[in-house]
């Protein structure tokens, strides 16, 4: 039964995506603007990383990638509810699970679908990494969506308007993006702010990728970023859930 709501509420959703062709490359224009004009200037420098200057900046664009798409979600569910939509999806016998499952799928779906295109722009730029790590790189872009973009939908069916989501959502992606590394790695931040941002989970994601991208897979990067993207996406749709579910009460 929780299989074919989500089925269903996936498919739906997916199609409203792909209906949305501009809107679907469009997302991944900002990391495109990074990788041609700013990777270019990156190339041969000391990064304090392992690795070519690709092999540091791709791993954190993807992430970029999720955790701004993820983060905004929520947009669509505020504007449903505004519709009428979300109302009549919670009268049906459709499990509230499914509702947010099905949503967070396709979001990984546009998102991972996204990352590939941006991989393969940084290919044809010099980028050289193991096929391995590439493709570890999409799990962490998913796992990632899955939590942000379920504490997005929560956070959305919360509150009243976009011009309460807009100034909370960028309370928490901008310093999320400033302090995990994103497009240079923290260790060459002053001592002080490479602690301060082992508090900020995105960190660990971002270390873990730039690994996976030399080949290291079993580092103890990977294993906190495994540990962290894991418990996070567990976390995030437990409380989605829990969110969905009351609303619908």
């Amino acid at each position: 039964m929780l299989l074919h709501d989500t089925a269903l509420v996936y498919g739906r959703y997916l199609r409203q995506s792909l209906r949305s062709r501009f809107a679907l490359l469009f997302g991944v224009l900002t990391p495109l603007l990074y990788l041609l004009f700013f990777g270019p200037l990156l190339t041969g420098l000391p990064l304090g990383g392992r690795g070519t200057s690709w092999q540091v900046l791709v791993p954190g664009l993807l992430l970029q990638l999720g955790l701004l798409g993820a983060l905004f979600a929520g947009f669509t569910v505020i504007v449903e509810k505004g519709q009428g939509v979300e109302e009549r999806m919670r009268v049906t016998p459709v499990s509230r699970l499914a509702l947010l499952l099905g949503r967070v799928l396709r979001d990984a779906t546009v998102f991972v679908f996204q990352a590939v295109l941006l991989v393969l722009a940084a290919l044809a730029m010099g980028l050289r990494a193991p096929a391995g790590g590439v493709l570890i790189g999409f799990a962490f872009v998913a796992l990632l969506t899955l939590s942000l973009a379920s504490l997005s939908y929560a956070l959305g069916m919360k509150v009243a308007s976009p011009q309460e989501f807009g100034p909370l959502i960028n309370a928490v992606s901008m310093p999320s993006m400033l302090l995990s590394g994103l497009v240079l790695p923290m260790t060459l931040a002053p001592g002080w702010l490479d602690v301060l941002s082992h508090f900020v989970p995105f960190r660990y994601l971002v270390d873990a990728v730039r690994d996976a991208y030399v080949g290291r897979y079993t580092s103890a990067h990977m294993l906190w970023g495994v540990l962290v993207a894991v418990a996070s996406a567990v976390g995030a749709v437990t409380v989605g859930t829990r969110v969905f579910r009351r609303a619908g009460a």
